[in-house]
């Protein structure tokens, strides 16, 4: 039997992570090393690439920066998560803000530290990409347009810096990059309108605020063509492997999300939109594993 104490340290541990989005964090490291076996370093021994120490602490320090983004996002929206997520955020609350803050600030000053072995260079991105998302956070955020783009572009962040390192300018890497930018754009007007009670409650000029809900599901789908060419090119264009069957598969799904869309109503509907999106990201990253099965084998 866990002591009184002993459950107040594990209570304060999963407030902690739930604050921190410890899973979305997992994806994401995962996501980074398996884009770098096998499309940025591709013609690398497997061996070079997984036991690469810029690249681990590259990944580490993204992990911390995006760690630290998510405390300033929740530090920000504590009292708009009070509407839109209660239960979570009574769970994120056995954290005090003061903490909170302290974590952030260690975890920004340790993702510096850290890619300052890898290069001078390193620093500089790391530390715009850490002002970016407070400043998101605190300001962009609460702004129609550009609070989405900004949002998207952040969140793929992370992968430029391992593409910069590796600095593989294949044109099929921008085609990845594009669709991922424009399902996760999807994901953030989704996740607007399921937020739409607690952005007008606290003055948020979200899309769905600004200009209502018709015109954010007219958005929504203006984004799942745009979305149909990249995944175009990637089929029919560039070689991809076996991963056709993932966009194959976000098509199908897509088209679900686009006739559920235009008759959602309710935020409990909008929640299983913004799960579908959340779905093909998630896939999307295990499916890098099917893009050649045989790079593994020929390069141990």
């Amino acid at each position: 039997m866990l002591t009184r104490r002993q459950k107040h340290i594990l209570l304060k541990f999963f407030s902690m992570f739930s604050v921190v989005r410890g899973y979305n964090i997992l994806v994401i490291v995962v996501a980074q090393y398996l884009t770098s076996i096998y499309i940025l370093a591709h013609d690398k021994a497997l061996k070079e690439v997984v036991f690469d120490v810029n690249l681990l602490i590259l990944v580490l320090a993204s992990a911390a920066t995006i760690a630290g983004g998510y405390i300033i996002n929740n530090f920000y929206d504590s009292e708009k998560d009070l509407i839109n997520r209660p239960i979570k955020s009574r769970l994120d609350r056995l954290v005090s803000q003061n903490t909170k803050l302290s974590f952030y600030f260690v975890l920004n000053f340790l993702a510096v530290v850290m890619v300052s072995y890898v290069s001078f260079s390193a620093v500089i991105f790391f530390a715009v990409y850490i002002f970016a998302i407070w400043f998101y956070s605190h300001k962009l955020k609460k702004m129609p347009f550009v609070g989405n783009i900004t949002s998207a572009i952040l969140t793929i962040t992370p992968f430029f810096a391992i593409f910069i390192y590796y600095k593989n300018f294949e044109t099929v890497i921008f085609v990845h990059a594009m669709f991922l930018f424009l399902i996760i754009s999807m994901r953030e007007l989704t996740k607007d309108l399921e937020n739409i009670k607690g952005d007008l409650a606290h003055n948020y000029k979200t899309i769905p605020v600004v200009y209502g809900e018709k015109a954010s599901k007219t958005m929504l789908t203006i984004l799942f063509l745009l979305a149909l060419v990249p995944v175009y090119f990637l089929l029919y264009k560039y070689e991809v492997g076996h991963m056709y069957f993932f966009f194959y598969l976000s098509v199908l799904l897509l088209l679900v999300f686009l006739l559920l869309l235009w008759k959602s109503k309710t935020k409990t509907q909008y929640l299983v939109l913004h799960n579908i999106l959340k779905f093909i990201v998630l896939a999307g990253v295990f499916s890098i594993l099917l893009i050649d099965v045989s790079v593994i084998l020929n390069r141990i």
